[in-house]
């Protein structure tokens, strides 16, 4: 009956082993893997945030700056492609000017239509639609980061949900 009075498990507090094999082992470096996941989720779509904020404040920043020494054309559109459309124009000192980058806001622009820009006198390379301004950013990357976190957080809750099982 002196057998009945040890623990079953007492070699393994003795020798800090364990019986239950590499389970115990694997599934706490498992979890933090899941909880490094979700984290890594998150900080993506913090930096995702933040990148689609810097685009409205660059807008504002650049309708602010046109404002600041606007001068204002007729301008015909020379080529629209996905990333940029190319519009020619004189400058109020007569110069025909063609903005290597292109115009802002060109939505629904067709090439060889006229339309009227306003441009930073200082430097025509940044010109902008007339009427048009830096609060149309908001639609497009307003839905972007909308779409991002869909994603994104239904990944982060199942990341969660792995790290704490």
């Amino acid at each position: 009956m002196a057998s009945d009075a040890v623990a079953p498990d007492a070699a393994d507090l003795v020798t800090g082993s364990s019986t239950e094999g590499d389970r115990s082992v694997a599934r706490p470096s498992r979890r933090k893997a899941w909880a490094r996941a979700a984290r890594g989720v998150l900080v993506v779509g913090v930096l995702m945030t933040a990148m689609g904020l810097s685009i409205i404040i660059a807008c504002f920043i650049n309708d602010r700056t046109i404002e600041e020494a606007r001068g204002e054309a007729v301008a015909e559109v020379v080529d629209t492609s996905l990333t940029r459309t190319v519009v020619r124009f004189n400058t109020d000192e007569g110069r025909v000017y063609i903005p290597p980058n292109g115009v802002l806001y060109p939505e629904d622009l067709q090439t060889g239509q006229t339309v009227r820009v306003e441009y930073d006198s200082r430097n025509p390379d940044l010109v902008r639609v007339a009427g048009r301004g830096a609060t149309l950013s908001f639609l497009p990357v307003g839905s972007l980061l909308a779409v991002v976190w869909a994603v994104l957080l239904p990944l982060y809750w199942l990341f969660r949900r792995a790290a704490t099982r």
